[in-house]
């Protein structure tokens, strides 16, 4: 009840296409599943052995406040989230930077990528593992995602058409999502065929036309949540399938979408369907829409990862009116944001942790 204390609907947008509401969490973001579990299981293992441990997490937008949630004063853990300066909404800025007391909100100017870079090597000090427990709270580490498998057997449970198993189209930026959905797939999840919806940041997109993985420069997008240049769990899915192109090919297709086709599909469905999407919801939507399009006869669910509240700053000017701010974030928009702002330096970070 701590960790999955809320409801997992699957609503129907049109006939063909079902959004399953991963927001309906303290966060409003699907991230809450994973950082609960981990927050709670971390919370008991502390305890036995009476240790203090340091959560060091980088975030692009959500895994901050639902981690900082999570773990917001858990007795012994002290939390450390790097999170790239102007590159999250301001929505998720307050969730991740208000809290205070064991959760400690650094502003990074850099990208995401730089965040994520800087914890690995935090993780590779020697320095620092003799002098500190550290661990991590992105999806580098498999305890923060391998819960998220429970919410693909939640939709399945809630799918009316058995004989016809859906497609299901997954917002990817990291890729640790759509990595537990295969996993649920392999432990016996009927699905179809699974696609990774990714914004212009499209290097697996590319890999799955050409088998050449190269990493870049992560982009700023509307949806940035997903604003990642080098996912660090597209390994562990080419590990899955053993490196062989064709069986990964046979379960998983993945597509870019713009910007603007973003902004296109948001406003679409709204107008047409009366259903609000977020940004990462409209590139699932899209690349969902698009993929069925191809293949007549075949539904699918798009994982609706964060309530659009998160983004009203882009939803508001599409859809010409604004959102509606639940009440479980109103009070926390009104805190006063507590951050420290560094440079992108691994030596910085390094004596920031030794300092706590």
């Amino acid at each position: 009840s701590e960790t999955i204390g809320f409801d997992i609907p699957l609503v129907k947008i049109t006939g063909d296409i079902f959004s399953l509401e991963l927001y309906h969490g303290p966060t409003l973001a699907f991230k809450d599943v994973g950082a609960r579990f981990m927050s709670r299981c971390l919370g008991y293992f502390v305890k036995e052995q009476h240790q203090k441990v340091t959560v060091l997490v980088a975030t692009s937008g959500d895994t901050g406040g639902a981690v900082a949630n999570g773990f917001y004063e858990v007795d012994g853990i002290e939390v450390v989230i790097l999170y790239p300066s102007g590159k999250v909404s301001s929505v998720q800025e307050k969730q991740l930077t208000t809290l205070g007391k064991n959760i400690h909100a650094l502003e990074v100017e850099g990208t995401f990528d730089d965040c994520q870079q800087m914890v690995k090597q935090a993780f590779m000090d020697e320095e620092l593992n003799e002098k500190l427990f550290l661990t991590s709270a992105n999806s580098i580490n498999v305890a923060r995602w391998l819960p998220q498998q429970l919410y693909y057997f939640f939709a399945y449970k809630q799918w009316a058409d058995k004989n016809n198993p859906p497609v299901i189209a997954v917002p990817s930026g990291n890729f640790g999502n759509i990595c537990a959905g295969i996993l649920a797939h392999i432990s016996g999840l009927p699905v179809q065929h699974f696609i990774a919806a990714c914004n212009a940041n499209d290097v697996v997109p590319q890999f799955m036309q050409t088998e050449k993985y190269e990493p870049k420069k992560a982009v700023a997008t509307i949806s940035n949540a997903m604003d990642v240049g080098n996912p660090s769990n597209f390994v562990r899915i080419l590990e899955i399938f053993e490196q062989q192109f064709k069986a990964l090919q046979n379960v998983l297709s993945s597509c870019s979408i713009t910007d603007v086709e973003t902004k296109a599909t948001l406003q679409a469905v709204y107008t047409n369907n009366n259903y609000l999407l977020d940004p990462h919801g409209a590139v699932g939507y899209l690349a969902l829409q698009n993929y069925l399009l191809q293949h007549a006869g075949q539904k699918g669910i798009v994982l609706e990862t964060a309530h659009p509240v998160k983004f009203y700053d882009v939803v508001e000017p599409v859809i010409g009116q604004p959102v509606t701010i639940p009440q479980a974030i109103q009070a926390q928009l009104l805190l006063k944001k507590k951050s420290k702002k560094i440079s992108a330096d691994a030596v910085l970070l390094k004596g920031f942790l030794l300092g706590l």
